[in-house]
């Protein structure tokens, strides 16, 4: 995608929302800026990785995906849990 930005008087510029829908940008999120001659060059920070909770799923946003096994050691820590929040009130 080629497009033309303005920058206002504080230096800042406005990403496309076609750009920022294809790279799953949201506010808050942290881009490496790359200069050189006449080049400038902004990518999605990699390892600033946030986890959030959306309509009561834990969603990962940013950077690269965890290793198969960091998810499953999750998933196993977070049953454990829930099964003593569960036992604990029914006891």
């Amino acid at each position: 995608m080629i497009a033309t930005l303005t920058m206002d008087k504080a230096g800042r510029v406005v990403l496309p929302k076609a750009v920022r829908e294809e790279l799953q940008l949201a506010a808050g999120d942290a881009l490496e800026l790359h200069s050189s001659e006449q080049e400038i060059v902004l990518r999605p920070a990699l390892g600033k990785v946030q986890m959030y909770k959306k309509q009561g799923v834990w969603v990962l946003r940013g950077g690269a995906p965890p290793a198969p096994d960091v998810v499953e050691k999750t998933l196993q820590r977070v049953r454990r849990e829930r099964e003593r929040q569960i036992l604990g009130k029914h006891r």
